[in-house]
């Protein structure tokens, strides 16, 4: 009887989405890749791989490695150690931390800044910690999900609106009536598709329903507006356009952990109300320091929001112009689409074969029928490179019967 009830035990972990045993059958599998050394002009040593163009990455601006914030991070663990007492509402807060979330206030034009472990748990904490029973979230079909699990998590009411439409938003605000707080929620830039959220019509459409806006702004701070500002500079619009703005120190900030800008009110609530920060360890010093100093970086060199510019146009033009649909992107996110899900695996590979690090997306990340190269330009990268990119993939597409 034991023996029975032993036999009929269920598996510990359930399905898998991805047929990852497939991938590696027919040699596509290309993921947890190990990087064994950063070179200049965005190449990367990858274990088993050699030398290869890194075109998969969030260093949008080429900031990792840069020696002022490499500098930083040194001083800042001669200074403080490797890491800190414990949670920031306790013995974990240093002079850094206050000091790094003034600067980032400053950036984003607010009265003040938080910042956490992870852009992830940043989501997760404001969504979930802000919104009560009787309160209305209302999210982009898109966003990432990280927003989508905070959503999840929090107590209000959660409805979604097809993506960048306005109208459909309009239509969700419209349905929430007037009873409790709303709060829409977007991606500045969409990280699989590359494309910026129209946020004049959606500031408009919050202030005339009353609703609070969020906006995530990993992919866009140091990738759009002249000065790589953000969003807000983008459109030209005030700084106060957006209640909530969002933002991580992981891709263009080269280093780890995210970040709320706000209003003061807004900053006090979440650092004595979110439970990923009141229980979660503080930012390390090291962290923390090349994070400060990579926002003095964006301002002093702008010529690297204009390098990512003219890199994103010379390679996104290559490719559509060879027949590739990259969907509606306008930023560094260029999404190569080709189809099934074994096309996109299959260019992968042929880019992994002529030295380019680059990755399939695939269902269920994206939907099914659109699987793409998500292609993600840098700074860093040389014209050569650039071309070198787009050529190999164009010719890799028309191998492989993916565009004519």
């Amino acid at each position: 009887m034991i023996q029975e009830a032993r036999a009929a035990k269920m598996a510990l972990t359930p399905e898998m989405l991805w047929d990852i045993e497939h991938y590696k059958e027919q040699g596509l599998y290309f993921y947890l890749e190990a990087t064994e050394e950063l070179l200049p002009n965005g190449r990367v040593m990858v274990r088993d791989h050699g030398e290869m163009i890194m075109l998969g990455g969030y260093s949008y601006l080429g900031l990792i490695g840069h020696p002022q914030i490499d500098a930083a991070a040194k001083a800042a663990i001669d200074h403080y150690g490797t890491g800190t007492y414990g949670v920031r509402l306790l013995a974990g807060t240093l002079q850094l931390h206050d000091e790094l979330e003034v600067r980032i206030a400053e950036f984003k034009q607010t009265d003040a800044a938080i910042t956490m472990s992870s852009g992830y748990v940043t989501n997760l904490a404001t969504i979930s910690s802000l919104l009560r029973k009787g309160d209305t979230v209302i999210c982009d079909k898109l966003n990432h999900a990280s927003i989508v699990d905070g959503c999840l998590l929090a107590m209000a009411k959660f409805v979604r609106f097809r993506h960048n439409d306005m109208d459909h938003l309009e239509r969700r605000l419209h349905e929430a009536g007037p009873h409790g707080r709303k709060l829409v929620v977007a991606d500045a830039v969409f990280s699989m598709d590359g494309d910026i959220i129209n946020l004049p019509e959606m500031a408009r459409l919050c202030r005339r329903y009353d609703a609070y806006l969020m906006i995530d702004e990993a992919h866009s701070v140091g990738v759009i507006g002249a000065t790589g500002h953000g969003i807000e500079e983008h459109f030209d619009l005030p700084p106060d356009s957006v209640d909530i703005k969002m933002g991580t120190l992981s891709k263009t900030i080269p280093s780890a952990g995210g970040y709320v800008a706000g209003n003061a009110q807004l900053i006090t609530f979440l650092k004595h109300e979110a439970r990923a920060f009141i229980f979660s360890a503080a930012i390390p010093p090291a962290s923390a320091a090349a994070a400060m100093t990579a926002f003095d970086v964006i301002e002093a060199e702008p010529w690297r929001v204009q390098k990512i510019q003219t890199n994103f146009h010379r390679f996104a033009d290559k490719l559509r112009y060879a027949g590739f649909d990259l969907l509606q992107t306008e930023t560094a996110i260029v999404p190569v689409v080709c189809g099934p899900t074994e096309s996109a695996a299959r260019l992968a590979r042929y880019c992994r074969d002529q030295g380019i690090f680059v990755q399939a997306v695939v269902a269920p990340v994206v939907p099914e029928g659109l699987a793409r190269l998500r292609c993600c330009i840098s700074a860093a990268h040389t014209e050569a490179d650039v071309d070198y990119c787009a050529d190999v993939i164009v010719e890799g597409g028309r191998a492989l019967g993916i565009i004519p």
